[in-house]
């Protein structure tokens, strides 16, 4: 009798085993069908890529822009210090925003911080959108940091 009740709690045990691995195996599946929310494409000839969001990703993080601007001296360009990012060599990048949903890193070079504006000495044409919220979340994404 002891033999037949542990077999049976071991079929058991099997069925309900069977069924959470099931059931694990069909959401990983579900997740994998669901589309990405962002593209990344190298870019040929450089380390950068282009990153085309899906529109609710960009609602998702709050992606906001503003245009840069001229400074009106020496050719310098201005852009909200909040669009500046640093990579881990201390390189200073803005996302500029070319088109709807597509996104790519600039390199700049700042020459002075004053009242919120970054100055620059070499960056984005007046007038190019670059984006003042959202380009940390941009940054891990073309860098493929998932967690």
């Amino acid at each position: 009798m002891t033999m037949r009740v542990t077999s049976r709690w071991a079929a058991a045990g099997l069925l309900v085993g069977g069924l959470v691995l099931s059931g694990c195996s069909d959401t990983a599946e579900a997740e994998s069908e669901l589309p990405s929310p962002a593209k990344v494409e190298a870019i040929a000839g450089s380390q950068l890529s282009r990153l085309t969001l899906e529109a609710r990703a960009i609602e998702r993080v709050g992606i906001k822009t503003e245009p840069a601007k001229d400074s009106g001296a020496q050719g310098r360009k201005v852009v909200p210090y909040a669009a500046v990012i640093y990579d881990a060599t201390g390189g200073t990048w803005v996302y500029t925003n070319p088109e709807p949903r597509v996104y790519l890193r600039q390199a700049i070079k700042v020459e002075t911080i004053a009242a919120g504006q970054a100055i620059l000495s070499a960056g984005p044409a007046a007038g190019t959108a670059v984006v003042t919220v959202g380009a940390a979340e941009l940054y891990g994404t073309e860098l493929g940091v998932d967690h």
